[in-house]
């Protein structure tokens, strides 16, 4: 029947994980850029934005749809042994080693700005908003850290591509679906269930308040 394999798709990412997903793949270049070609106040703005971003999506991992929730993130370790193992049936959403890929990836991305926030170059001419609050020798160790951990970042990201490659080569694209939303189900799957607007606009509240906090504070 022609009708028959949109019923079988459903919206599996809701547009706030979208937005938010789309957002890091333009500020983390973005912020390597500015790092690089000395526009430390865009540099700065870019980590504001990020842990931003990373305050709605606190947010929305404990409140927000099914498949953005941290609780089908994180599967146990038997979970993760039968899916590498091939005795796991495709679920909706991350599957166990991308959910904790995927986990790996936030802390990183909560981390790595929340150092620069304390950094300091040797000279100290491009400090963050918070380098004085801690000793010059802290802030020294938050600027190596924020460096070794973007490194860290760039490793991951280039994994997650590795696995976008890996699946379209095997017939199923992940990327069409984090621009629509929309995928089609494994048999006898139920669409996920979505957060409500209001929750939505909470969540945007939440971020766009941290981001304003630290632009305020940062200068």
């Amino acid at each position: 029947m022609p009708n028959e394999p949109s019923r079988n798709r459903a919206v599996v990412w809701d547009l706030p994980t979208r937005v938010f997903h789309w957002s890091l793949v333009v500020l983390i270049p973005f912020a390597w850029w500015t790092y690089k070609t000395d526009h430390m106040e865009w540099h700065r703005a870019a980590g504001y934005a990020v842990l931003g971003l990373m305050a709605f999506r606190l947010f929305w991992g404990l409140f927000g749809s099914a498949t953005a929730r941290f609780a089908g993130l994180l599967r146990g370790p038997a979970t993760l042994w039968r899916y590498l193992a091939g005795r796991l049936p495709k679920g909706v959403g991350h599957n166990p080693l991308g959910g904790w890929s995927v986990a790996l990836l936030l802390v990183l991305l909560l981390v790595q700005p929340a150092l620069g926030l304390f950094a300091s170059d040797a000279d100290g001419l491009d400090s963050g908003p918070f380098a004085d609050r801690v000793s010059y020798d802290r802030s020294l160790q938050a600027e190596r850290w924020h460096e070794l951990l973007f490194y860290a970042l760039v490793g991951l990201v280039a994994l997650h591509i590795c696995a976008i490659v890996y699946y379209r080569l095997r017939g199923e694209s992940l990327v069409l679906p984090m621009i629509t939303g929309r995928a089609k189900l494994p048999p006898g799957a139920q669409a996920p269930a979505l957060a409500p607007l209001w929750l939505w606009v909470l969540g945007l509240l939440l971020g766009a308040a941290m981001f304003g906090a630290l632009y305020r504070w940062g200068g």
